[in-house]
């Protein structure tokens, strides 16, 4: 018998253990966000987790929450739809790389730009893990994948830079050897109104990690020598350089009007008097 754990009231324990490789850091980051409910006190019952496909994706299935495990790269508008229908709840994305941003980009951006008041929680593995790991539009520069099996000749978004440009009111990047400030910022994104991202940077191992000779305690070991912490750095400082470090941090806590209070506004004004 599997035994008891603190977050056993969050989990569909009966899917416990998940489908997540050895040396993959989805679980830490699911694990933080779970922690971040439970000190939230949000009522479990006003919290919807939807996701896309992908690795991070079935975090929605194992969750004991309303969950929506939604067709590749739509997590967004399912979870805006959701918003607008019932305010009241609380929406929380939580999906990979290549859902969000490669199948997803486009959503992702409008979103933001609308200022919908969800949380999207991106675990960035710098590939597509679940279908074989092709190039993503995260993949580093010269990065080996069976797409780029010469290098990858593309730039990589810069995920906390776009989520700024598009118009997140808050944005943080932290790695998974980062899980309490992880927590920290999922708490803060939860209590935050409007459109709030967190990236977590996580090791492939069997996929990108395998192609490109980097072990998941390689991987550890540059989370923990090469990144650098910059809580209110501006998000063009946050490209991902191995060789000056990585910046990490909460860049970004303002204040706007959200897409539903503008919308509000609009159908009171409409209403005849």
């Amino acid at each position: 018998m599997r035994p008891g754990h603190p977050l056993d009231d969050l989990l569909r324990t009966d899917r416990i253990p998940s489908i997540w490789c050895p040396g993959c850091g989805i679980g830490t980051a699911f694990s933080s966000c779970l922690t971040a409910i439970k000190e939230s006190k949000i009522d479990p019952k006003k919290i919807v987790m939807v996701s896309g496909i992908g690795c991070s994706g079935r975090a929605a299935g194992y969750v004991k929450l309303d969950s929506f495990h939604t067709t590749h790269g739509r997590a967004i508008p399912f979870a805006t739809g959701l918003k607008l229908a019932r305010p009241d709840l609380t929406v929380i994305v939580f999906s990979g790389d290549g859902d969000l941003f490669a199948i997803g980009g486009n959503h992702f951006i409008h979103a933001a730009r609308r200022n919908v008041d969800i949380t999207v929680i991106c675990v960035n593995n710098f590939n597509y893990g679940m279908t074989g790991g092709q190039a993503a539009a995260t993949t580093p520069t010269m990065a080996k994948t069976p797409t780029t099996p010469f290098g990858n000749p593309e730039t990589p978004f810069n995920l906390p830079l776009m989520a700024y440009a598009s118009g997140a009111v808050y944005v943080a990047r932290w790695t998974i050897l980062h899980s309490r400030d992880i927590t920290e910022s999922i708490n803060e994104s939860l209590a935050k109104t409007g459109f709030s991202f967190v990236e977590v940077l996580s090791p492939c191992p069997v996929n990108y990690g395998r192609r490109n000779k980097e072990k998941p305690l390689d991987t550890l070991k540059i989370y923990k020598d090469k990144t650098i912490i910059k809580n209110g750095a501006h998000p063009t400082q946050a490209d991902l350089d191995y060789e000056k470090g990585i910046i990490l941090g909460k860049f970004i806590d303002i204040n706007r009007p959200t897409f539903g209070e503008r919308y509000e506004k609009i159908c009171r004004q409409d209403k005849p008097q």
